[in-house]
């Protein structure tokens, strides 16, 4: 079953996460059955970990947890299984911390538009936004560049790192 296209990207750090996590391995199972990939458990572990919050996750992150859960696990391994779950849609790489997130919409194509909080460190995934494709595609077609893939990292303040700034910096 598809996530809900109306999920909060910015969810309440107090929220039910289990629940994102379940939803993203149901996804990815139906997703890798469509399609005939091999959903393996070590794959399905590396997604888990993925999800296992809204923060972006290096590689050696993920291989740190796996070899403390006794994976016999190297940095290719990891790597092949986040290249996999990349081309099955259901985790997008952040350019530029080189960090992995998972897709709350992998049963779609789309162009990857995330926002990154700077204090918190949460990502999320913008809807599809056809307004800034278009002008972007506009873009690259004056310049006579073929685009081949997008993405675009969006730095800031999260809703709740925002309203914690604002009530720090209100007078008492």
């Amino acid at each position: 079953m598809p996530m809900p296209p109306d999920l909060d990207p910015f969810p309440s750090p107090v929220h039910d996460h289990e629940d994102c996590v379940r939803s993203a391995l149901d996804t990815a199972t139906q997703q890798c059955e469509r399609h005939g990939a091999r959903f393996t458990p070590l794959r399905r572990r590396v997604l888990e970990l993925v999800w296992t919050s809204h923060e972006p996750v290096g590689a050696y992150a993920l291989l740190d947890t796996l070899k403390t859960e006794g994976h016999a696990a190297a940095p290719p391994t990891v790597y092949r299984a986040l290249d996999f779950l990349i081309d099955q849609g259901l985790v997008h790489r952040l350019e530029r911390m080189n960090a992995f997130v998972g897709c709350p919409r992998p049963d779609s194509s789309h162009s990857a538009h995330f926002l990154i909080c700077t204090d918190c460190g949460r990502a999320a995934e913008m809807q599809d936004n056809p307004a800034l494709d278009a002008a972007l595609q506009t873009a690259a077609d004056a310049l006579g560049f073929t685009v081949s893939r997008r993405t675009i990292e969006v730095e800031g303040l999260c809703p709740d790192c925002r309203r914690k700034a604002a009530s720090a910096s209100s007078p008492q």
